[in-house]
């Protein structure tokens, strides 16, 4: 399975601003809209979500989503939740093949906002500009989202 996490933030916290192990290269994948919509309607939760199905839905479901605390750049917690989406067998095909539309290296960017967060710089510059994504009212249950 791989991952799309579409917070940076919380992709800084997770691979320690490019230092873990195995985590020190970053890359910003830009997707297409309907591939994204795909994986998000082809998806399902990955802990039970108390409707009838949800194990059978596990089981044949190419996508998984979670939802983890979302990050403050000082991997401070906030009070909201950042999305994950694990894609699998066709999800994982369509995704290289499909939806990829352009693959930036962002570890320099990484490194730059950790070397900022250490000198208590003002890092509002180095964040890239991220917006809610408009989930249509069919799919909110579908992936455990919050309306509005």
């Amino acid at each position: 399975m791989t991952w799309i996490k579409p917070s940076f933030l919380w992709t800084m916290y997770r691979s320690g601003y490019a230092t873990k192990p195995g985590q020190e290269r970053v890359l910003a994948i830009e997707l297409t809209r309907e591939g994204f919509a795909w994986a998000l309607a082809h998806a399902c939760l990955s802990r039970d979500d108390g409707r009838p199905g949800w194990a059978r839905r596990l089981k044949h479901s190419p996508v998984r989503i979670q939802w983890d605390p979302e990050r403050g750049p000082r991997h401070e917690a906030l009070p909201y939740r950042s999305i994950q989406i694990g894609l699998s067998r066709e999800a994982v095909r369509r995704y290289v093949e499909e939806w990829t539309v352009s693959i930036a290296d962002v570890t320099d960017r990484a490194r730059e906002l950790r070397a900022a967060l250490a000198r208590r710089a003002d890092v509002s510059g180095l964040l890239p500009v991220e917006r809610p994504y408009p989930v249509p009212a069919d799919l909110i249950e579908t992936i455990g989202a919050s309306p509005g």
